[in-house]
């Protein structure tokens, strides 16, 4: 029982984990209890048991596992983060529950899957159980097949996606077993049951009999909608809802959400798509042209036969479709017509919205073919063109239809207006807007009027479906002119018509357009001018309107307009007034008298005429009178203008009685119902008196108030016509000088560009230069309306003009309209825009491009041009395109029609010769700006590829087609672009340029939209392939996208669009998604309408226009730059772009304070970042000037317009001090509440800031340093750190302000300036104010010094940049300078440094005229008399200083803390090395304040840690015997601890706590950037690369899986690792020592971080990589090249043999070699080549060519290969002389291959054995060939590298010496390592003493110079000290030796090191290569450091070094050894 009873103890989790049956029972059975209790479902108890759910369930004991399944079922009911295990335990029931033979399990199973969709994880179960279905076992297949069924049943298909499952289903029916066909059967019954007969195309080829029994089973379901009958949690309100309505009766209610219940599911959907286009015959192409027309029709046949597949395949269908529409068009034979016909059918039913693209070209052909006569051929028309309709919108096709209702042919006519009948019957009110209506409607009336019947009873129908679709309201203002009985029979066929959508939907859309004005009658412009009452009347009616409603929106237009003007709305008059437009006929003048004489005193009407001015003027004041008192209603006004232009008239002679004439106008109009007709007889009148200097103001009032009355656009145009029909100048300028006021007064709303422009350039040409100057400031107004696109007019003007309208328009630029004053009250009554729900922003809107005359240019695209652009020669392709090119620019403006010519330049987009691509997509730059919005309809054919070019390798093809994808956008708007799945097909390509230039542009775009097409959704998949993508960039373009996509779809979708993804992914992206809702921007608000109308219908089209180039930049020319504010403020189209869409803020108070409610700054992500970028790609100007120029000024508005609000930004930038005043209180009150957008903001605000330096007012300055101060200190208290280019751009403005001449404003510019150093380090401060000291102004120059003073005492002397001597002798020279401030500034600043710095200061100045050098000594004594001049701090400094300035300063051991921080600051600011300060970003710069905070401790232990009293070990050393190196001098004079503090310092860089290890690298990184103090690191190069490496690999296996460590605190580390590396590998002398092993395992560590995708995914990931990258390149040219060379070849070796390794490392390591082999040719000198081909040969010997071969890539064999022939290329056949260090050459695969590579070169020079034969008889004299003697010295020092055989070779090599002693060894000894050197010579001294005599010496010193080289050592060869066993004497020679070594050991051994690391010759036969393992390496250096830590002393200490492996142990005995190695467990373990 022992054991049972154990496990009673055990705690529910560990029981139900426990290997005993009956344990886990208990355990289940308890934590059913447990879960039953708990109440909370976010309970922390539910998070214990999440790991353990999938085993409750797949129980390997059937009894236990019923228990589980219980339990389980339970926990996902209730636990919150049950969701979390979905995945694992819907498997789990799939494979281990569903087999069960017990019923009970297979129930808890269905029911757990049931729960898990419950708790909102439908998708993830679905995707088990279809796993499920490709089990082998059938019972779990049945299981499956049954949870779905019932999941669908209980949760309807809105849950359940039928996709997937119907997709299974054939291969369902298909199965073996009867059990899964039943249960195929009743799953396909239950789905039939709710999409009815979407069901049946997928099922249609399965077995005909389960077909018919299906069928059977179909037909007894009941018809009635199905209702889900379980709801998810969040649905679970509506649930209870339901249960209601039930309880209460009240299914009635219900049966209205049916159609919202069940999703309508198209069967279209359910279907797979079949690719057809590789199917057809091969030679299709060729029988479609034949000329027999049986083997045309077989060519059709085989297309009908494909086109039947229900679904088609997306792809490049151009060609098929022009193939077809040819034979549609030209084909004789009806019979193929009909054929074709079908075929397009079934291409645009099986491609739907595919096909739409196509659709524009086949249109026009298919409607003239309508020409023919036969039925069928007609009717396979109609269904063509039918189907063609459905892929395609109205609004694509309207021009291609339109055009063929003029065609003559009756039957043509008849057929089109029925298609437009059925067309219509697919709208609905909003897809059917009056734009599109009112052409539509012109056509159909002309037809209602055709002498063929057939043609008008078309027409009849298709008004009548119209006026069914959008009701009476919407058409009745087009159907003005039609007689009554026409009329009755339009709503006659209107009653007939069946809508498709059902007249619900009609009506909704209806009630939906006139939400905003119910019950108001339209009248469109056009349907004002044929108004109904009044067909007679002789001018375009005028519309006489409810008074209050008297200027409706946009234009009234008149004559000119009214057919080709836009529809843009009419009127919608008051609800409560007449509804009629009242129109008044002209009446007589007997009528005018009698109307007039009714209203009038009876003698005002007799004195009208008197000839006595008096009189009249008496009669004016009567007539003035009744006018005021007048009722509105009553008031004829045309009567009363009768009467004031009776005879005299205008010719009126006293100005008194004009006057008041005139002023009377100006009433009437104000006051009655004036109506055109009216306006019409004053008109000319106040023209002419208009250039009075006395009347002139009053006919000017008189006008206005008739604009007022009869809308401007009327009244203007009638007004200019009649001034330029007469000759007097005065009228006509003085009329264009009315007309500029009277827009800025009314807006230019509706206005009739065409109408004035020939009045105008009239104006233009005029000789009175009043005139002239008229015209030009009527274009400059009209341009801050109009936009550039104005200028298109005056193109062909002269220079001379052309110039002054440019400089006119120069002078608006950045100005906004101002908000219109007038008939505000009535237009704001006047309803909304056309495009009324914001979904058609171009509608009707775009007036100035409809106004600019188009060319129809489609005649001149011949099919000889067309054939010209496809020609296989270049050179006729591209005069092709030039043509094009031509033609448009000719044309300027064409219509949308061009024929083929798309089809044309869609070939082009994919030239081999990019420089046609290019200029392929100018032209198509250049069709978007000629065609205008109606470039829409060629988006799908043309704008997409232009898409596809983004993926083009040139970087300049993809900025053309970014331009050119921006210029079309601009004319389309991005709906079109949206629409359809053609965007999400290009997202899907994996090209890395397409996908990172598409998500750009949709990130830059999605931002301005309000709303977007529901396909938008389709992108996502493919942009969460984008956040996984290889490519850096794409990630990061994805990311930025991200927000935006949210912004339109929302979160959930977003989140539920990642149940596809793998579990890895999913988790990654979901992270991202939380992190975009966060940075999610809101949608911009709809434009504000009421208040925005004055700016009319029309104005938005207009900066859409002048947005233009805007959008593209920030632009590079001067031009276009100022419209960017335009476009973004008011030209936001109607969809309001981006935030700021409030377009014009009006003058209203209200509207003011809503604008002011919201943040000033918006935050933009990465919008700061990509400033800088700009600025420092040169993209935009740099902040730099001695006073700031306009494009300045300009360019910080453009750069604002995005983030800051528009009505500060106004403020900001306005002429008057007092705005910006105004802006800088609103500034000082937000900068608390708004501190994330202050800092995403900074550098624009310090911009704005320095403008206002430039500023005369006081008042300003002072308030904007009053800001500056607050900003600093909120700055300092966030921990902000400003970057270089915030610096570089605002500190030299602030310099000067210090220099002012008011004492207060010099105080605050001081104080800011300190209070800067808390955010900018005081060294890079330094340099900004020293070069304010070279100022003109004294005043500054004084306050320089000063603060400079002031810096040295705060910061200490390292803030003088770039060197204290240079900065002291620059303050120096002011002490002569004339003013006498500044020369004391100047003396009291180096007093300061003095009071610092001690005398060192006079060595520092250098020299200094007598005159200076006395004042300043002067100074100093007395300042010295005072008592402690410097503060103590500084007292405290002094030592420190002092000792830093020596040469033997110990820099590691640190003063107080305010020296550390001013040694931080220099280390911040990299003097010595710029490079390093630009490389490193400032987020990878240390964060050294905090580290200055918290490393105190490390700071007080230093001292203890290194005091090692060894100096009188080394006192022998000082004087060296002459053969052994000398020790650097620079350790001589450093104190002995300096090593060992280095020693500790570096250990701590391997630490596994964070901050130790970056506490460590940052004292390390300070050594090295300061080059008099870099070379102490001189010997300590490998070990800090160990353990920097260590660190490396301890940040990949550990901290990088820790979840609980911030990953910020590694990219910390890793960037001061990275940093430190960088520092390193810049000073050559230190890179160099770097040893082969050490580089290796280095490099190993590099490439890995490089391919860590961790990293990758975190935020700042791309940089670390970056930095990577380019330390590799620094390692790569600044180590030895030998070494390095050897460490890459050893390291492709073994990637290539580790299974493990991806082919990526080795991939990287081969590009590493590669680059190597490119800078051979400068270091080829320095290489030692024998051991380059020693690696070389060891390599092809493991990898013999053979082996190589079968590499799965090419790239090694190549890599070698390469390396070689540069060698040979670089050596010649002297190369073949380095093979010395291969042991059997002539076995070495490598000198073969050596050898055939020369032979080739050899034949060319004769032959190499011959000239050697000749060398060798010469030399044969000499004591041994060469070759003899290399292969002799060779074997030697074999023997001596080798273990056994080391004093044999010493030997060897003494005797040999002695033989020949002229012989040059020195080669062999160069090429090894100092140690070897010197081991080797004192081998040679020692046998010299033995053979002399003098004293028997001991040899087994045991050094083994196995070198780096030898395989990881065994135990035993770290301890072969044998002591010394003969006992005999030993010389004082040896104690130098072992000294040595000891002094090597305490890293004192530091000769320069040029020389190479060890000769792998000593290799005893090296069968496979190694390099030292780095990590014994560190092992010997822990135990130097552990032994210096203790200070052991061995005096009399035989040492034995393994320099192999690096270990340097030291012992006298044996137990001492053992000591050391309990030392290095114990330092193992702590690592650990």
């Amino acid at each position: 029982m022992g054991d049972d009873s154990e496990w009673l103890k055990l705690p529910v989790d560990q029981k139900c984990e426990h290997k005993l049956w009956k344990a886990r029972l208990s355990g289940y059975e308890e934590a059913l209890k447990i879960f039953q209790k708990i109440k909370d479902e976010k309970s922390p108890e539910w998070s214990k048991f999440l790991g353990l759910i999938k085993k409750f369930v797949t129980d390997s004991n059937a009894v236990v596992q019923l228990k589980g399944l219980e339990a389980a079922l339970v926990y996902v009911e209730n636990a919150h983060v049950a969701g979390k295990t979905t995945g694992e335990v819907v498997s789990g029931v799939v494979s281990k529950v569903f087999n069960q033979p017990k019923a009970k399990a297979k129930e808890l199973g269905i029911e757990i899957c049931l729960m898990y969709i419950e708790i909102e994880k439908g998708e993830a179960v679905q995707e088990e159980l279809l796993k499920g279905l490709d089990n082998k076992n059938p019972k779990i297949i049945v299981a499956c097949v049954e949870t779905l069924r019932k999941a669908l049943s209980e949760f309807g298909s809105k849950i359940i996606l039928l996709k997937p499952i119907i997709k299974v289903l054939p291969k369902l029916f298909e199965s073996r077993e009867k059990a899964v066909r039943d249960e195929a059967k009743l799953i396909a019954v239950e789905i039939y049951r709710w999409i009815r007969d979407a069901l049946r195309p997928p099922l249609q080829n399965i077995n005909s009999v389960q077909l018919k029994e299906l069928e059977e089973e179909w037909v007894k379901l009941p018809t009635s909608a199905p209702r889900p009958t379980r709801f998810l949690r969040s649905q679970q309100e509506l649930e209870a809802k339901l249960e209601q309505q039930q309880s209460a009766g009240g299914d009635a209610e219900g049966g209205g959400d049916d159609g919202d219940e069940v999703p309508q599911i198209d069967a279209y959907e359910l279907l797979e798509a079949v690719e057809i286009l590789s199917k057809l015959p091969k030679d299709f192409y060729d029988k479609i042209e034949a000329k027999k027309w049986q083997e045309r029709k077989e060519a059709l046949e085989a297309v009908e036969v494909l086109v039947k597949n229900p679904k088609l395949e997306a792809g490049d269908y151009a060609d098929l479709v022009k193939a077809l529409k040819k034979v549609v068009g030209k084909d004789t034979n009806v019979m193929l017509v009909a054929l074709a016909a079908k075929c397009l059918t079934g291409l645009a039913v099986g491609l739907r919205k595919k096909f739409g693209q196509y659709a524009g070209h086949v249109v026009p052909t298919i409607l003239e073919k309508f020409k023919e006569k036969k039925p069928q051929v007609v009717q396979a028309l109609q269904e063509a063109i039918d189907a063609i309709f459905l892929t395609t919108t109205l609004q694509n096709i309207s021009e291609d239809v339109l055009a063929v209702m003029d065609n003559k042919n009756p039957t043509i006519k008849q057929q089109t207006s029925l298609f437009i009948a059925r067309s219509f019957r697919h709208c609905t009110a909003s897809t059917l807007p009056k734009s599109l209506l009112k052409p539509f409607c012109a056509a159909l009336l002309k037809h209602i009027n055709d002498s063929a019947p057939e043609v008008r009873d078309a027409a009849f129908e298709a008004l009548g479906t119209a006026l069914k679709v959008v009701g009476e309201k919407a058409v009745n203002p087009f159907l003005a002119d039609v007689d009554k009985l026409k009329l009755d029979k339009i709503k006659e066929c209107s009653e007939k018509v069946e809508l498709i959508h059902g007249k619900k939907a009609g009506l909704a859309a209806d009630k939906k357009e006139f939400k905003p004005l119910p019950g108001r009658t339209a009248a469109s412009g056009a349907a004002g001018d044929k108004d109904t009452k009044d067909i007679s009347a002789p001018k375009p009616g005028p519309l006489k309107k409810a008074p209050a409603a008297k200027a409706g929106g946009p234009p009234k237009k008149g004559k000119p307009a009214a057919p080709g003007g836009a529809g843009n709305t009419g009127t919608k008059n008051k609800k409560g007034l007449e509804t009629k437009e009242i129109v008044e006929p002209e009446l007589s003048i007997e009528v005018c008298e009698e109307k007039a004489s009714a209203v009038l005193p009876p003698t005002c009407i007799q004195l009208l005429d008197s000839s006595n001015w008096k009189e009249r003027l008496a009669c004016m004041e009567e007539f003035q009178k009744a006018v005021e008192l007048m009722d509105r209603i009553e008031m004829p006004c045309q009567a009363l203008v009768r009467m004031l232009a009776k005879k005299p008239g205008w010719k009126e002679t006293n100005f008194q009685v004009m006057q008041m004439k005139l002023h009377i106008v100006a009433l009437i109009a104000q006051k009655g119902n004036f109506s055109k007709t009216s306006a019409q007889i004053v008109l000319d009148g106040l023209v002419d008196k208009i250039g009075d200097v006395k009347c002139g103001n009053n006919a000017k009032e008189a006008m206005t108030a008739i604009a007022e009355a009869c809308m401007l656009p009327w009244t203007a145009e009638q007004v200019v016509s009649m001034a330029f029909s007469q000759k007097n100048p005065k009228n006509q300028s003085e009329t264009l000088n009315w007309l500029s006021n009277a827009i800025k007064e009314f807006g230019f709303s509706g206005l009739n560009v065409k109408a004035f422009i020939s009045n105008v350039k009239t104006a233009l040409a005029a000789t009175n230069p009043a005139v002239r100057t008229a015209a030009i400031t009527l274009l400059g107004v009209m341009y801050l309306y109009v936009g550039p696109s104005l200028r298109m007019f005056f193109e062909d003007e002269k220079p001379a003009l052309l110039s002054q309208i440019d400089a006119e328009f120069e002078k608006m630029q950045g100005q906004s309209p101002p908000a219109p004053t007038r008939g505000i009250s009535k237009h704001s009554t006047s309803g909304t825009d056309e495009g009324e729900d914001g979904d058609e922003p171009d509608d009707g809107s775009n007036d100035v491009v409809d106004l600019l005359p188009r060319t129809e240019i489609s005649d001149k695209i011949t099919s000889e041009l067309v054939s010209k652009i496809g020609d296989k020669n270049w050179k006729i392709r591209k005069e092709g395109l030039d043509e094009v090119a031509g033609i448009i620019n000719e044309a300027k403006f064409i219509q949308p029609n061009i024929g083929e010519l798309p089809t044309a330049l869609k070939g082009r987009l994919n030239d081999s010769n990019k420089i046609l691509v290019q200029q392929t997509l100018n032209i198509l730059q250049q069709l978007a700006v000629a065609m205008g919005p109606n470039i829409k309809q060629h988006v799908k054919n043309l704008g997409i590829p232009i898409i596809t070019v983004l993926g083009d390798s040139k970087n300049n093809v993809r900025a053309a087609a970014l331009a050119t994808v921006n210029a079309w956008a601009e004319q389309t708007g991005m709906k079109e672009w949206l629409e359809g799945e053609d965007l999400s097909e290009e997202l899907k390509k994996e090209n890395p340029f397409l996908r990172q230039e598409l998500l750009g542009w949709l990130a830059e775009k999605l931002p301005t939209l309000r709303s977007t097409p529901t396909d938008l959704i389709l992108c996502v998949p493919h942009l969460y392939s984008c956040l996984e993508d290889r490519n850096g960039d794409v990630r990061k373009k994805a990311q930025d996208a991200l927000p935006f996509f949210m912004m339109h779809l929302g979160y959930e979708k977003m989140a539920k669009a990642t149940g596809k993804l793998k579990p890895t992914s999913k988790d990654q992206v979901l992270a991202m998604l939380e992190k975009a809702k966060a940075n999610m921007p809101a949608k911009p608000a709809p434009p504000a309408k009421a208040t925005s109308k004055p700016m009319g219908g029309s104005a938005p089209a207009k900066f859409q226009l002048a947005s233009a180039p805007a959008e593209d930049s920030v632009s590079s020319s001067a031009e276009p730059k100022p419209d960017l504010k335009k476009a973004k403020a008011p030209g936001l189209s109607s969809k309001a772009k981006s935030a700021q869409g409030k377009k014009v803020p009006s003058k209203t108070s209200l509207k003011e304070d809503e604008d002011k409610s919201g943040p000033i700054f918006i935050v933009v992500p990465n919008g700061k970042e990509q400033r800088m970028k700009d600025e420092k790609g040169l993209k935009v100007l740099k902040w730099n000037f001695t006073t700031p120029r306009d494009e300045y000024i300009e360019q910080l508005k453009t750069q604002m317009s995005s983030c800051v609000a528009k009505w500060l930004q106004d403020e900001m930038f306005h002429s008057d001090f007092q705005h910006h005043n105004k802006a800088l209180a609103v500034m000082v009150d937000h900068l608390e509440s708004e501190k994330e957008g202050v800092i995403g903001c900074l550098d624009l605000i310090l911009k704005w800031l320095t403008l206002r330096f430039f500023d005369t007012n006081t008042s300003v300055l002072m308030k904007a340093l009053e800001y500056l101060k607050l900003l600093f200190t909120l700055l300092s208290e966030e921990e902000y750190h400003l970057t270089e280019s915030e610096a570089s751009s605002f500190i030299p403005y602030l310099v000067v302000k210090v220099g002012e001449p008011k004492d207060v404003i010099r105080k605050d510019v001081r104080a800011i300036l300190n209070r800067m150093c808390l955010v900018y380090p005081a060294s890079k401060m330094f340099p900004f104010i020293m070069e304010g000291t070279k100022s003109k102004n004294s005043k500054q120059r004084a306050e320089c010094l000063e603060e400079l003073g002031c810096l040295v005492e705060s910061y200490g002397m390292n803030v003088c940049q770039p060197t204290p001597g240079k900065a002291l002798k620059e303050i120096a020279v002011h002490i002569g300078d004339r003013d006498n401030a500044v020369r004391n500034a100047a003396l009291n600043t180096i007093v300061t440094v003095y009071n610092v710095h001690g005398d060192q200061v006079f060595k520092l100045i250098g020299n200094l005229s007598e005159k200076d050098m006395s004042m300043l000594e002067e100074r100093i004594k007395r300042s010295a008399k005072r008592p402690s001049a410097a503060p103590i701090k500084q007292v405290e400094e002094k030592p420190q200083r002092a000792q830093n300035i020596s040469s033997n300063a110990n820099m590691l051991r640190k003063g107080p803390a305010e020296d550390m921080s001013s040694k931080l600051n220099q280390a911040r600011s990299m003097s010595g090395h710029p490079e390093a300060a630009q490389m490193v970003r400032r987020e990878f710069q240390l964060d050294l304040d905090e580290i200055e905070n918290d490393n105190g401790t490390v700071r007080c232990e230093m001292p203890e840690l290194v005091q090692h009293k060894l100096d009188d070990i080394f006192e022998p050393v000082l004087i060296p015997e002459p053969k052994i190196r000398a020790v650097s001098p620079h350790f001589d004079d450093m104190h002995s601890n300096t090593a060992s503090t280095i020693n500790f310092i570096i250990s701590q860089v391997a630490s596994g706590d964070i901050n130790t290890s970056i506490q460590a690298l940052t004292q390390i990184d300070e050594v090295l950037r300061q080059e008099d103090k870099a070379e102490a690191m001189s010997g300590h190069i490998d070990q800090f690369l160990i353990a920097t490496f260590m660190q490396l690999r301890l940040i990949y296996n550990t901290h990088m899986a820790d979840e609980k460590l911030e990953k910020d605190e590694i990219i910390k580390l890793y960037s001061c690792i990275i940093g430190n590396m960088i520092s390193l590998f810049q000073i050559e002398s230190l890179a160099r020592e770097a040893s082969t092993g050490v580089l290796k395992d280095l490099m190993h560590g590099l490439i890995t971080l490089m391919l860590d995708s961790r990293i990758e995914d975190l935020e700042e990931g791309q940089q670390v990589i970056r930095s990577v990258n380019l330390l590799v390149v620094k390692v790569l040219e600044k180590s030895d090249q030998t070494n390095i060379l050897s460490a890459l070849l050893v390291l492709l070796q073994d990637s290539l043999l580790a299974t493990a390794s991806s082919p990526k490392f080795s991939e990287l390591v081969m590009k590493c070699l590669w680059r190597m082999v490119r800078l051979l040719p400068d270091t080829i000198n320095s290489i030692n080549l024998d051991r380059i081909l020693l690696d070389i040969h060891i390599f092809m010997k493991v990898f013999p060519k053979e082996k190589l071969k079968q590499c799965k890539s090419e790239f090694p064999i190549r890599t070698l290969k390469t390396l070689l022939h540069t060698l040979c290329k670089l050596k010649g056949p002297k190369i073949l002389d380095h093979l010395t260090m291969i042991d059997n050459k002539n076995e070495s695969e490598l000198e073969a291959h050596l050898c055939r590579m020369m032979k080739h070169s050899m034949d060319q020079t004769g032959s190499k054995s011959d000239k050697e034969t000749e060398k060798g008889a010469s030399r044969i004299d000499e004591k041994s060939s060469k070759a003899k003697v290399n292969d002799f010295l060779a074997e030697i020092f074999k023997k001596i590298g080798s273990k056994e055989n080391t004093k044999e070779g010493l030997a060897e090599l003494y005797e040999y010496k002695k033989k020949y002693s002229d012989a040059d060894i020195e080669p062999f000894l160069k090429n090894s390592s100092q140690f070897f050197q010197s081991y080797v010579e004192r081998g040679l001294r020692v046998i010299e003493m033995e053979r002399e005599g003098k004293g028997r010496i001991s040899t087994s010193t045991g050094i083994s110079p196995q070198m780096e080289v030898t395989c990881v050592p065994t135990p035993t060869s770290t301890v072969s000290s044998i002591g010394n066993t003969n006992g005999e004497e030993v010389g004082p020679s040896v104690y130098l030796e072992r000294l040595k070594i000891l002094r090597q050991r305490c890293g004192l051994d530091n000769t320069k090191q040029d020389d190479r690391p060890p000769l792998t010759s000593l290799l005893s036969k090296p069968a496979v290569p190694t390099v030292a393992s780095s990590t014994d390496m560190l092992h010997s250096k822990l135990s130097q450091l552990r032994e210096s830590r203790e200070q052991h002393q061995h005096s009399d200490l035989d040492s034995n070094q393994t320099h192999s492996s690096g270990t340097v142990t030291s012992s006298s005995s044996t137990a001492n050894i053992d000591d050391l190695k309990k030392r290095l467990e114990r330092i193992k373990s702590s690592r650990k």
